[in-house]
C-alpha cells in the first residue's frame, strides 16, 4: 500500500510540475540549454571570458579603456548599427578552433592588419561581438586574440542583437 501511495504521489508531484507547460516550452527550453552549453565550452576552448551586454554597458558608462570590435560585414551590418566606439574587423561566420588564419576571416583580411587592431598591450580588454548567441564570428576573433597572447579577451555572445534589445544607443557610419 505505501508504494502505490507513493507511486501516486510521485505523479501528482510531476504533473503539478508540469501543468501548464506546453511540448514547446520544453522545446524551447532544451534548445536555450544546447546553446549555453555550446557557448560554455566554446568560451572554455577558446580560452576567452563572456560578458552581458549590462556589464559591458556599465563598463562603457564607467569609462573603462577597452576595445571593442564588431566582427559582423561592414555594409550590412556594422554600418548600420554598432557598438559606440566599436571597431570594425569581420571574420568568418563559422566557429573555428582558431588554428588557421586563412579559415578565420572574410574579404581577405589580414592578420597583420587584426594585430595592428588589438595593439602591443597583451592585458588590454578587449571585447569581440557579432550578430547573436549563434553566430561563430566573435568566437573566431577572441580565440585568435588569445592564440596571440593577449590576456583579457571577453565575448559578448548576444551581440548587437542583444544590444539593441536592451535598449542601448547604437552609432550608425554615415
Amino acid at each position: 500500500m505505501k508504494k502505490h501511495v507513493l507511486a501516486v504521489a510521485a505523479l501528482l508531484t510531476v504533473a503539478t510540475l508540469t501543468t501548464g507547460c506546453s511540448d514547446n516550452q520544453f522545446e524551447q527550453e532544451t534548445a536555450a540549454e544546447k546553446q549555453a552549453v555550446t557557448l560554455a565550452r566554446e568560451a572554455q576552448q577558446g580560452g576567452y571570458q563572456l560578458i552581458t551586454v549590462e556589464e559591458l554597458k556599465n563598463r562603457l558608462d564607467g569609462q573603462q579603456e577597452m576595445l571593442i570590435i564588431d566582427t559582423m560585414p561592414y555594409d550590412s551590418s556594422f554600418k548600420k548599427g554598432h557598438i559606440p566606439g566599436a571597431k570594425n574587423f569581420v571574420f568568418a561566420k563559422q566557429a573555428t578552433d582558431g588554428k588557421s588564419w586563412a579559415v578565420l576571416t572574410e574579404d581577405n583580411q589580414s592578420e597583420q592588419a587584426f594585430l595592428e587592431l588589438l595593439g602591443p598591450d597583451k592585458s588590454r580588454t578587449i571585447v569581440m561581438y557579432c550578430g547573436f548567441v549563434a553566430c561563430g564570428r566573435s568566437h573566431n576573433a577572441a580565440i585568435w586574440a588569445v592564440n596571440q597572447g593577449y590576456e583579457n579577451v571577453y565575448r559578448l555572445p548576444g551581440g548587437i542583437f542583444a544590444w539593441r534589445g536592451a535598449g542601448y544607443p547604437v552609432e550608425e557610419v554615415k
